[in-house]
């Protein structure tokens, strides 16, 4: 939801710096690269050493920057099936480092007991919606559906587990931690559904 709607805004955005990384001689590649690499260092790094709210800050600027990439590619021209591709994959790998770092804060740095126990249940959940959402979405494509109907896009989901996370270091219970794992574990459970059911039914339409 915020994906499709955020879309037109950030390319407004972005622009003049697409404009200037293409004059730096700077690929989309290149952009698409250092965003999972900074992805996965704050996440390795900050949010799963508990530093919860600078993590998801940082993570919410890297994410709000992810659109660079795909301005660029248009702006220069470089628009390929491999960019999208790579674009895609690399995605899979910082979104695991997300909810991984999250899964593991919520293990090893909250104190035993009901939350704790739901936010590892939801966080493991999430883990496994990270792979499950855009493979529904991949293997849809690959019989003819664009399967792109869902509750949750790969930015709701992470800007609803990130603002669980900082509120939670800003002095709100850990709950809304676990409220935030487990609004992601359904929301993806129920868009894989939306994504099974879309796909059959345009396949019988067919």
């Amino acid at each position: 939801m915020l994906g499709n709607h955020g879309r037109s805004i950030t390319r407004t955005i972005f622009t003049p710096l697409a404009r200037a990384l293409a004059a730096m001689r700077v690929t989309p590649n290149m952009v698409t690269v250092a965003g999972t690499v900074a992805t996965i260092g704050i996440s390795a790094g900050v949010l799963a050493r508990g530093h919860l709210a600078v993590g998801a800050i940082a993570l919410g600027v890297v994410l709000f920057c992810d659109s660079v990439d795909g301005v660029l590619a248009r702006l220069t021209g470089q628009e390929s099936e491999f960019g999208a591709f790579l674009d895609s994959t690399l995605d899979r790998l910082g979104d695991g480092a997300v909810f991984g770092a999250l899964l593991a804060w919520a293990a090893l740095g909250m104190e035993p007991g009901g939350v704790r126990t739901v936010s590892v249940i939801a966080g493991t959940i999430a883990m496994v919606g990270v792979g499950t959402v855009p493979y529904a979405r991949a293997r849809a494509e690959s019989v003819g559906v664009v399967a792109k109907v869902g509750l949750a896009e790969r930015t709701d989901r992470l800007v609803v587990a990130l603002a669980g996370a900082a509120v939670t270091e800003w002095g709100l219970p850990q709950a809304f931690y676990a409220v935030g794992l487990s609004w992601v574990a359904a929301a993806s459970l129920v868009t894989v559904i939306q994504r099974i059911v879309f796909t059959k039914r345009a396949l019988e339409a067919a």
